[in-house]
């Protein structure tokens, strides 16, 4: 059984030789990167069958070379090239009966391998494999009949050569041709996932800015509809288009955040009124809070400042409390209390919706990560998070299912008992 452990060795070289191919695969890049390593597997994997020839006779070589040469003359559609290397490589055990009778097999089997590669590639996975073996079986009659042609006798290997031709090479290329096509199945699915994933982020992204930009374009038009009433006084007037005018350069704020997404840009850098930010904030609000039946209660016994982008600082705020609303969707209570904690100026947000899980609350700012299901996008918390992180403040989350969400937010303080000068 000398040729037959020689064709098993012979083949797990083969393998080998396989598996750090698909490794080349892995960390390619580029969707056509099996290309390469399977020209490089077919060229080094003939090379490794001729290195390795058993030579039961001094006109017979037996070896594995036809599988690499129907794997990658099918696969890769390089037969005459491998063909021609087969060829090279033969010669170098001499050029006798048995040189030229390979000549004659590796061109016919190369130039029809070539042939027949793109009819071959059209075919299911099935059928390509049942192809491979195919072709190697019948290939593998071919040395036992040239032994018979030359008549050379060696009663005691006959099996051993059958089972070696017959059994172990169409063997294989079978199983060379499933992991090939496994391999390739695979790569097809992993660029399908990036591809998938790509358009996913891009509607993900497109929903969120049409979200973020709603929130101030609703309260602009819910204020633009109020205006409509003639009743109203010149101050209310006033006041609805000072409001109308920032809630529209909330907007534009809004689309310049997006381009910067990971870091918002704090452009302009101001004392700010905590308490009246706030008041302005709630105020942007309260026709949603009204429509959900929730009452906003602010607690404004102190004066504090901070520094920061005022738009910016809007925007972070209506997103949270507006959260906070839809929170509580049979009405309820948001609580806002401003207070001082050492160096820091503390806002705490308090509702009594329907609560989060620790795991929900652990994931609170994760890109396109939402507690609302289909209906949120989660880049609203992610950008209120972004904006407290530029404006160089912190939060904290508590939360507890059926009873509600605490907010707290932690900003450097300024001054406290007047504005900066």
């Amino acid at each position: 059984m000398d040729i037959t452990l020689y064709f098993f060795f012979n083949l797990s070289l083969l393998i080998i030789i396989q598996f750090f191919s698909i490794l080349l695969i892995g960390i390619s890049k580029k969707q056509q990167s099996f290309k390469v390593p399977a020209i490089l597997f077919s060229i080094l994997s003939i090379i490794i069958c001729f290195a390795f020839t058993y030579q039961v006779h001094e006109k017979i070589l037996m070896n594995l070379y036809f599988v690499p040469l129907s794997v990658g003359g099918l696969y890769v559609g390089i037969g005459p090239f491998l063909g021609l290397l087969a060829i090279i490589l033969s010669g170098i055990y001499g050029f006798d009966i048995g040189f030229f009778s390979t000549v004659i097999v590796v061109a016919i089997s190369a130039l029809l391998i070539w042939k027949i590669s793109p009819w071959f590639l059209k075919r299911s996975a099935k059928q390509r494999i049942a192809i491979v073996t195919g072709m190697t079986l019948i290939a593998g009659i071919i040395t036992p009949v040239i032994m018979q042609i030359n008549q050379i006798q060696i009663p005691f290997l006959v099996f051993d050569v059958y089972f070696a031709y017959l059994v172990i090479q169409p063997l294989g290329a079978a199983m060379i041709a499933f992991i090939i096509e496994i391999t390739c199945n695979t790569v097809h699915l992993r660029h399908h996932l990036v591809k998938s994933e790509r358009l996913e982020i891009v509607e993900k992204m497109a929903a969120a800015i049409s979200h973020e930009i709603r929130n101030p374009l609703t309260a602009a038009i819910g204020f633009v509809q109020l205006m409509q009433d003639e009743s109203i006084s010149k101050d209310k007037s006033d006041q609805y288009l000072s409001i109308i005018n920032s809630e529209l350069n909330s907007a534009e704020k809004v689309i310049q955040n997006f381009l910067t997404i990971s870091q918002p840009q704090i452009e302009i850098v101001e004392p700010l009124n905590v308490n009246k930010e706030l008041q302005f904030a709630i105020d942007i609000l309260h026709p949603s809070a009204n429509r959900n039946n929730v009452q906003i209660e602010i607690n404004k016994s102190d004066l504090y400042w901070i520094h920061g982008d005022r738009q910016s600082f809007h925007q972070c705020f209506v997103n949270i409390i507006k959260n906070s609303i839809e929170a509580m969707e049979n009405g309820g209570t948001i609580t806002i209390e401003i207070g001082s904690v050492s160096e820091n100026v503390n806002i705490r947000i308090h509702d009594t919706g329907k609560g989060m899980t620790p795991e929900q609350v652990e994931r609170l700012g994760e890109p396109y990560y939402s507690t609302k299901g289909e209906s949120g996008t989660g880049l609203g918390i992610m950008v209120a998070y972004n904006i407290v992180r530029a404006m160089k403040g912190t939060i904290f989350v508590k939360s507890e299912v059926g009873i509600g969400t605490t907010f707290e937010f932690y900003f450097p303080k300024v001054i406290s008992d007047g504005p900066p000068e």
